[in-house]
């Protein structure tokens, strides 16, 4: 629900002696990390994440645990990112008050971990009688990658693979994106976790397998890749195809091969999403194309992208390492561009686990 707010548009407080104009503070809080960020203008001054270690014995995220975690964390997440973005002001109402819009992850996620933040930023906003934002966790991944320069032109081709998603997006402004592929089933972050479960590596195991597949072969062992008609994914078929052939392997196949096992694995896994992305460039005629997502901080994917663009003449862009996996800097870009369309929300926002752009 979107709503005009009174007083919008106005300079915020002198700054040590210059002016800036609209400050947003956003926070993200849909899975296990805690983050926030300050943006000016459109530049980001400041992206602090903070990150959960609990999970990592449990073999994945337990949402419980992850909503806890966020009710501690997000006072001190908040008061440093303000600290970076303005270290001249010495207390932290003063920092509050050059905020102009606070702005927050509203789908999708984990219910628990999206309401913390949800309710943090509400209450915020209340108290400073500043507007909200509500912006979607995955057109904030795609608009990463308007953070910094370089950055597309519109339209622009936008895969954004993360472990929850996986969708192919065509951007047309900032607020204007249509997901014109996406998986039927799992995500590539899924398969690659998944994946790394079955060859016994810890959690997370998405970054495990992208550091062993740099030391084997690509091409030693052959997995299936889904014929899915159209510009959809399927990644299901491929996590079986592995658990299938790994059951019909001698003990100790897996320690003796893990390298080239997870080179493998990693190749096909970037073969089905870079045959679709080509796939929707010849279709739409677009050829300024990106990657987001926290799956866009694979070595192997990014390398790819970069060597298909240059064969293909596409121009490429890949987000900053920092701005691939979860982070406040990606609602604060989105937010921006609300703020400028003046599309804010009411205190009556509910988070969803999911939600249609």
């Amino acid at each position: 629900m979107s709503e005009k707010h009174p007083g919008v548009g106005h300079l915020t407080p002198p700054l040590g002696g210059w002016e800036v104009g609209v400050v947003i503070l956003a926070i993200e809080s849909s899975c296990d990390e805690t983050s926030a960020a300050v943006c000016v203008d459109g530049k980001i001054l400041s992206n602090h994440i903070a990150n959960q270690t609990v999970h990592e014995k449990y073999g994945g995220v337990v949402p419980e645990l992850a909503s806890r975690a966020h009710m501690q964390n997000i006072v001190p997440v908040v008061d440093i990112a303000l600290k970076n973005a303005f270290p001249q002001l010495q207390t932290p109402d003063s920092r509050l008050q050059t905020i102009n819009a606070i702005a927050f992850t509203n789908s999708p996620g984990l219910i628990g971990s999206l309401l913390v933040g949800a309710q943090f930023a509400k209450s915020l906003a209340l108290s400073l009688g500043k507007p909200l934002i509500a912006v979607h966790h995955m057109q904030a991944h795609v608009l990463a990658n308007l953070i910094g320069d370089p950055r597309p032109s519109f339209p622009f081709l936008c895969l954004t693979v993360s472990g929850g998603h996986t969708q192919i997006v065509l951007a047309r402004s900032p607020l204007q994106l249509e997901v014109i592929g996406e998986t039927i089933d799992d995500a590539a972050g899924e398969a690659f976790d998944k994946t790394a479960k079955l060859l016994g590596l810890p959690y997370p195991g998405g970054p495990l397998v992208d550091r062993y597949a740099k030391e084997g072969d690509p091409l030693a062992f052959k997995f299936s890749q889904p014929q899915i008609p159209g510009l959809d994914f399927s990644f299901s078929g491929l996590k079986t195809s592995v658990l299938y052939f790994l059951q019909k392997q001698p003990q100790g196949f897996i320690e003796e091969h893990l390298a080239d096992l997870c080179a493998s694995v990693q190749y096909t896994i970037i073969q089905i999403l870079i045959k679709k992305l080509k796939k929707a460039v010849d279709q739409t005629g677009v050829k300024e194309v990106c990657i987001a997502g926290g799956v866009s901080a694979n070595s192997g994917l990014r390398t790819a992208l970069q060597e298909t663009g240059a064969q293909l003449g596409w121009r490429t862009y890949i987000p900053a390492f920092q701005y691939c996996t979860d982070n406040a800097a990606m609602i604060a870009i989105t937010a921006y561009y609300k703020y400028q369309a003046g599309q804010f929300a009411s205190l009556d926002a509910s988070p969803t686990a999911r939600a249609e752009w």
